[in-house]
């Protein structure tokens, strides 16, 4: 008996295996410092475990229309339009298992084999294996300083591109688009017709720029844009398990029949959560990135410190992308030597940046306590000078 070549083809998560690892050594009672974690270091908070907690003693135990309740699609379309202005109706909206299921459903809706899907370099670990589980060929498409030249992005369009996936705030560079920017990228996509997938997960969490949704841009763009987002990482409800997407109402009506036959309903009680997070209050948003700022700050300026690292300063998301590639040597060939070297030695956890698609690098996650950074950060230095000085 062999596995199906879909399942052979499927490579496992970096970033989740790093995590997997660092926490198997702790078990082994070492005290192991890890940057690999994408999720906040905050609890969720309190109202909305309350809200989880009512639905429960009110038996709200039982299935829900799969696609989600309708109190909940109405409160996404409420904060599309106070935080975004963009206008959207319950039927445009699917709320799924997180947002890599609403991805996923988006991508195998629209993709077939051999359709193209342009990719920004680095990109999120997930957005390739989407890709290649919906049969559609991945075009990795170079940046400048992380972003996309819309010159670049002009030149990879081809008859067969059906999508581009677009990030911001970015996971792992966190760099963030600002309007003008995501003017160029639409009237690109507009007047070649391919669909954009906006990742915008970690809108809530930027440092001094503002988010701005690509599907606000102009009405046309928005009917050729799908918008991903969930509670997971502006409202610290990663284990919750609650994204969502919105986009045409064809396109929906689809992802919700594939939703029919993968999971149903997202689980009921994470939804009750979830509408108290998106109608409650905010001011532990602005708690979070004034202590992510602090963090960032920190981190950046400690790793470009240590000779022969670069780190730039992310102005969203909760990670730093720096770049290691001058401790490259024969024994330490890449991103993965590097990281391997790194754990066993320094017993510190970081992703390599072949996850992401450029091998320069590695993430580390700020989303930890700053004492926690300090210490993995001494590590660190004391690593690189041991090893390269």
């Amino acid at each position: 008996m062999k596995l199906s070549k879909r399942a052979q083809n499927i490579n496992p998560s970096m970033t989740l295996s790093i995590t997997a690892k660092a926490k198997e050594m702790k078990k082994q009672g070492l005290d192991v410092v890890s940057f690999g974690a994408g999720e906040p270091d905050f609890d969720t908070m309190f109202h909305i475990k309350e809200a989880a907690k009512k639905a429960i003693d009110e038996g709200f135990t039982k299935y829900t229309a799969s696609s989600g309740i309708i109190e909940l699609k109405e409160a996404i379309c409420a904060k599309f339009r106070r935080d975004n202005w963009i206008d959207y109706e319950p039927k445009n909206i699917i709320v799924s298992t997180g947002g890599k299921q609403a991805l996923f459903n988006m991508i195998m809706v629209t993709v077939d084999p051999g359709d193209e899907v342009i990719i920004p370099v680095p990109y999120w670990v997930s957005y390739e294996e989407m890709v290649k589980l919906a049969e559609g060929k991945c075009v990795f498409l170079k940046t400048n300083n992380f972003k996309i030249n819309p010159q670049d992005l002009e030149k990879a369009i081809t008859p067969k591109t059906k999508m581009l996936i677009l990030c911001s705030p970015s996971n792992p560079t966190g760099v963030v688009y600002d309007e003008k920017e995501l003017k160029q990228i639409a009237s690109i996509c507009l007047k070649n017709n391919i669909y954009i997938l906006s990742d915008e997960i970690y809108e809530k969490l930027i440092y001094g720029k503002k988010h701005v949704s690509i599907a606000s841009v102009n009405e046309k763009i928005k009917k050729l844009t799908i918008v991903i987002n969930g509670v997971s990482k502006s409202y610290a409800m990663t284990g919750w398990r609650i994204g969502y997407a919105a986009a045409e109402e064809e396109i929906v009506k689809a992802a919700t029949r594939l939703q029919d036959h993968t999971t149903s309903n997202p689980t009921s009680i994470s939804q009750k959560a979830a509408l108290a997070a998106i109608t409650g209050p905010e001011d532990h948003v602005a708690k979070m990135v004034y202590e992510y700022k602090k963090r960032r700050d920190f981190m950046v300026d400690r790793l470009n410190r240590i000779d022969g690292m670069i780190a730039s300063r992310p102005d969203g998301a909760f990670y730093v992308f720096a770049n290691v590639s001058k401790f490259y040597s024969d024994e330490v060939k890449g991103s993965i030597d590097f990281c391997k070297k790194l754990l066993e030695d320094a017993y510190v956890a970081v992703v390599p940046g072949l996850a992401f698609g450029d091998d320069r690098f590695i993430r580390l996650s700020f989303a930890t306590g700053m004492e926690h950074i300090k210490r993995g950060l001494d590590r660190m230095e004391k690593f690189c000078e041991k090893h390269w000085k």
